[in-house]
């Protein structure tokens, strides 16, 4: 198993409580609107939301990424603190050895 761990900072003039809501806790709804040229849709697979949720996002015709999957493994409201790995991306299905346990 291989670990990415990005971290992005950026000012902007949003609260910060205001942009962890929709970058965080609304982007199945957000992002296709707001990024309807690369994403088509956002949509929950299992779970509700919190911690294990399984989400897919599938992206517009003609990327060289057709879907990846995320599973959101922790939600800080108080600390605005979101994690998630990714586990399945269609560019990696001939790129990754997978091995059963």
């Amino acid at each position: 198993m291989g670990v990415i761990t990005l971290e992005n900072e950026f000012a902007v003039a949003v609260a910060p409580a205001k942009l962890f809501k929709a970058y965080c806790l609304e982007i199945d709804t957000l992002l296709p609107k707001i990024l309807p040229e690369h994403i088509k849709s956002s949509e929950i697979l299992e779970g509700n939301g919190g911690p294990g949720t399984i989400r897919k996002i599938t992206f517009a015709e003609g990327k060289d990424l057709s879907y990846a999957k995320q599973k959101i493994e922790a939600i800080n409201e108080e600390n605005l603190t979101y994690s998630f790995s990714l586990i399945e991306a269609s560019v990696w299905k001939d790129a990754v050895e997978k091995k059963k346990v």
